[in-house]
């Protein structure tokens, strides 16, 4: 099956032929047909399966420019958000159609004068959305596709107020809803059937991870973990590796770290950043200037990083579906990844949960050469406690 038997219009075409793609994937080839027919979809979503294209390709194909919003794609983050208007003007360049960026870091000029040119697709993060709307920058009376991408992720940083006054505030007779999420948890179930008309669930990819990535737990004790993963890193033979942490103070502590031991090729990428040097780590780690990105998870998601040779986890995540999204950076188009996850004791309850998750058990490892101390993780068994020697006869301690 090629794309020119999915429905899509001559102009999308050609910027497909242009880009060099001949077949879609699974999920573009369900998607595509149904959204070109203006059905509400539900998609199950995951990262690395052409999910961008899958409702890009069909709203660009819908539309003909009239210089006001008609599309609007919400995501959670400035980098996803960047990368998905990318997709639409690579995507819709034939076509006439105009994309508007809204992200927040970053001053209101220019994205300003991107809507007051004309802008027949937003794409944008909730809370910068709103700030426009106030300011009467941005309006949704001509509205005709919503694209809800990345919902869980939504719920997890506290944007579903702010994306339901977005929702209300588009139309709502004509409007198609596009609602892409890993997971569907309660809050999210009641937030899809409040938002969507007789919606089609479409199953864009199970939550598995890839079969060329190599995983592995480094149980440590938890005063060694710096060390050890700095061991790693100088034992291991990597193209470009990711670090991920949980907090944006781990980032920048390990940063500060990796820089001191000889790592100079080194960035940090998380929300405390600006977002000019945000977007300057992640394309100097993309064109090779830098080997290591230490980041906390505003990079698990959707950024499209190409030759990621391995992925390791400073901690065990705390929620098993990011395992799967972080470890997804390594391991993509068939190419072999390792993921490496640092392991101590007060971790085990997440680690069985990843486990769980992905239905398989993940080997224990020791780095060889590494002078461990001591740690229940590493043995089945506790050392032997030492009894001290007793004086003879009365069974005193000796004095010292």
């Amino acid at each position: 099956m090629g794309f020119d038997t999915l429905g899509l219009s001559e102009a999308v075409l050609k910027a497909i032929e242009e880009s060099g793609y001949t077949s879609p994937t699974p999920i573009q080839a369900q998607a595509i047909p149904l959204v070109l027919a203006g059905k509400d979809v539900i998609g199950a979503s995951q990262t690395g399966t052409g999910k961008t294209a899958a409702f890009a390709l069909p709203s660009l194909s819908k539309l003909t420019p009239i210089g006001k919003p008609q599309i609007l794609v919400l995501e959670p983050t400035r980098e996803l958000a960047h990368q998905v208007s990318e997709q639409f003007i690579k995507y819709g360049k034939h076509t006439g159609l105009k994309v508007a960026l809204l992200y927040g870091g970053v001053g209101y000029g220019q994205q300003q004068e991107e809507l007051a040119k004309g802008a027949d697709i937003v794409v944008a993060t909730p809370g910068r959305l709103v700030d426009h709307f106030y300011r009467a920058t941005m309006r949704f009376g001509e509205l005709k596709v919503l694209i809800l991408d990345e919902v869980d992720r939504m719920l997890d940083m506290g944007f579903l107020p702010q994306v339901r006054k977005i929702v209300n505030l588009c139309p709502w007779d004509e409007r198609q809803t596009l609602f892409f999420s890993a997971t569907m948890p309660p809050a999210i179930q009641t937030f899809a059937q409040w938002c969507l008309k007789d919606p089609v669930e479409v199953e864009i990819a199970r939550r598995a991870v890839a079969s060329t990535v190599t995983h592995a737990f480094y149980p440590v004790a938890m005063d060694q973990r710096d060390e050890l993963l700095i061991a790693l890193l100088d034992k291991t033979d990597y193209h470009s590796v990711m670090i991920f942490t949980r907090t944006r103070k781990e980032a920048d502590q390990l940063t500060s770290l990796l820089k001191t031991q000889g790592h100079d090729k080194v960035a940090a990428m998380h929300s405390d950043i600006a977002q000019a040097d945000r977007m300057k780590a992640l394309q100097g780690f993309k064109e090779g200037k830098y080997e290591v990105l230490v980041a906390t998870d505003v990079a698990a998601r959707g950024i499209d990083i190409s030759g990621v040779s391995h992925v390791i986890n400073y901690r065990v995540p705390e929620n098993a579906e990011d395992y799967v999204h972080r470890i997804g950076r390594t391991g993509r188009a068939e190419a072999e990844g390792d993921a490496f996850t640092l392991l101590t004791a007060d971790e085990l309850d997440f680690a069985k949960s990843v486990e769980v998750f992905i239905d398989r058990k993940i080997d224990r490892k020791k780095l060889e050469g590494f002078d461990y101390i001591y740690t229940a993780l590493l043995d089945d068994s506790p050392p032997k406690p030492v009894r001290r020697k007793m004086s003879g006869g009365g069974g005193k301690k000796r004095r010292r």
